[in-house]
């Protein structure tokens, strides 16, 4: 079944660009659009099916994009938010991800880019632009422990886990079931004291375990 995403963006000319682009994607249709952050909670509000996603602009008339993804993630709980935007600024990449953010895709961007966040959204994970992953790189605090205290193994995963591979991913690259590459990554996680798989990619760019990526998952 294909992923269903709800466009909002102020601009028209993107909103049918985006439309045209993703349309060819087999696996993700476009279901509707708003041009501003009240226009797509209205959207929601009457739409007998949410959408899978939201592709979300965050400089909107009125309600912001960050506004407005709050309201969702509480009004509506089902669909997954990414933004999309012009800006890659730290500071907006930290405000999208406390809202609820599962991606930041910036404005010029490949449209592959763009895809790729959406379906990452839809399997639960986060995906940032290259830029987006560089600015939070370099603002992100010193974790508990360094890369230093991993095993070989974990090193393995923990480079794994910054290109972006999922738990099941990560098992069919080394061979392992997806409960034990699972386990690895919880490990990985505990042992840097850090509470997300996007911190652990953060500090694997910053460490210069993996070379800077187009997107962090």
């Amino acid at each position: 079944m294909a992923i269903s995403v709800l466009l909002v963006d102020d601009h028209a000319v993107v909103r049918r660009g985006l439309t045209a682009y993703l349309e060819v994607v087999p696996d993700i249709h476009v279901v509707g659009e708003a041009g501003s952050g009240e226009g797509a909670l209205r959207w929601l509000a009457t739409a007998p099916v949410l959408p899978d996603v939201v592709l979300m602009d965050l400089m909107l008339p009125g309600v912001d994009g960050i506004t407005t993804t709050e309201r969702i993630r509480r009004e509506f709980p089902g669909p997954a938010v990414v933004a999309l935007t012009s800006f890659g600024e730290s500071g907006r990449v930290q405000a999208a991800l406390a809202a609820g953010m599962s991606g930041y895709v910036l404005k010029d961007a490949d449209p592959e880019d763009v895809a790729a966040a959406v379906r990452a959204a839809v399997r639960g994970e986060v995906w940032l632009s290259g830029l987006a992953a560089r600015g939070l790189a370099r603002t992100f605090g010193a974790p508990a422990a360094g890369p230093a205290t991993l095993t070989a193994r974990e090193n393995e995963i923990l480079e794994l886990v910054a290109e972006g591979c999922s738990n099941q991913e990560i098992a069919d690259r080394l061979t392992i079931s997806e409960r034990t590459a699972r386990t690895h990554v919880s490990n990985v996680l505990a042992k840097l004291g850090l509470s997300s798989r996007t911190q652990a990619a953060l500090l694997a760019i910053r460490e210069g375990l993996v070379p800077l990526p187009d997107a962090v998952d």
